[in-house]
């Protein structure tokens, strides 16, 4: 394997626990932390960088492996396998309320659990990058931004500049609405395309196809005096020739 998996272990039975940590390992897996309990499992799935949760259904506690898989589902990015010795129809039933990307009946045989993470982790990426696809095509050309409540579908060609505002930046766009968000500068730059906008201060960043005119001072949009730092005095120059 070229990148390491990294698995997490949620089993009350130390010797399971252990015997089944030997065999990921032989096979070349890493386990990064084994847990007995809920309380135990959520500071590791949320602190450890994990690539699959292996999740016993009947743990020695209140809260149950189902419970993690819930927790899992509606927090994290990560898939999730049962394994388990509970092949019952209600608690199967009960297994497929929080979609579990896996279920292993134990007792189990080596090729079993390989098959098993090697196919889970492989539909799981498969299916993330279908959403990736996905909505790559939907804000190819936009995105959205929250106003009063209603998230507004937003052109990236109408955005003239953008400034931060304390822990906010303003959105100023072709006609004239203004979208406060939630956010820094540096962070909404990030999903921003390349080659468009660029941050002509640490706290502005600009669409340079809406700039009017420029210096070695100030750019203009809008009829708005934007300040300029020196990096992007030169960017600009050398784009203006002599």
């Amino acid at each position: 394997m070229d990148n390491l998996i990294k698995i997490l272990i949620v089993e009350d039975n130390a010797i399971i626990a252990t015997d089944l940590q030997i065999l990921l390992e032989e096979m070349g897996y890493v386990v990064v932390g084994q847990a007995v309990s809920y309380e135990e499992a959520i500071p590791i799935l949320t602190s450890e960088d994990i690539d699959l949760a292996l999740l016993d259904i009947n743990l020695d506690t209140e809260k149950t492996g189902i419970d993690i898989g819930r927790y899992i589902r509606a927090n994290l990015n990560i898939p999730f396998v049962f394994v388990t010795s509970n092949s019952d129809k209600p608690t199967i039933d009960k297994a497929k309320e929080v979609k579990p990307n896996g279920y292993l009946v134990k007792p189990y045989e080596k090729s079993d659990l390989y098959t098993t993470i090697e196919i889970t982790l492989s539909n799981f990426n498969e299916q993330n990058q279908q959403i990736k696809k996905s909505k790559n095509a939907l804000l190819k050309d936009s995105m959205f931004v929250k106003k009063n409540h209603l998230y507004f579908k937003l052109a990236y060609k109408d955005i003239l500049y953008v400034e931060e505002i304390g822990e906010n930046i303003e959105i100023h766009t072709k006609e004239s609405l203004n979208y406060m968000v939630n956010t820094s500068i540096d962070a909404f730059f990030k999903k921003l395309p390349e080659g468009i906008f660029y941050k002509v201060s640490n706290t502005v960043l600009v669409n340079i196809n809406h700039i009017e005119a420029v210096n070695e001072r100030d750019v203009i949009i809008n009829q708005r005096m934007i300040p300029i730092s020196s990096e992007f005095s030169d960017f600009m120059m050398d784009l203006l020739g002599p």
